[in-house]
């Protein structure tokens, strides 16, 4: 059994229009460094230096790494991986208030 990736559509470009690939169990860092093997690209966009980058959200069976080993994170067999960009911009109304977000 493999570790299930959702590849944000952003990145889908990078796996071939996959919305999901297979990764290999180890830590976050690892499992983005072994997907560069199989899509190049892919963790220049994720990562950095060994970190992952601070506008992508990567959560563990729908948990936020950071609130957990962040990059050091052990994925396991069976995991379940969501990289989601950040996103930012935009404006909205609150009880007519508009706020601008940046």
């Amino acid at each position: 059994m493999a570790v299930k990736v959702r590849i944000p559509t952003p990145l889908q470009r990078l796996t071939q229009g996959k919305e999901e690939v297979e990764g290999v169990p180890g830590t976050v860092i690892a499992l983005v460094n072994n997907l560069e093997k199989h899509y190049p690209g892919i963790a220049e966009r994720i990562s950095e230096g060994g970190k992952i980058r601070r506008f992508v959200n990567i959560y563990l069976n729908e948990e936020d790494i950071r609130f957990l080993k962040a990059e050091e994170t052990v994925v396991k067999d069976g995991d379940e991986v969501s990289i989601v960009p950040a996103i930012a911009g935009g404006v909205f109304t609150v009880n007519s208030v508009s706020l601008q977000c940046h």
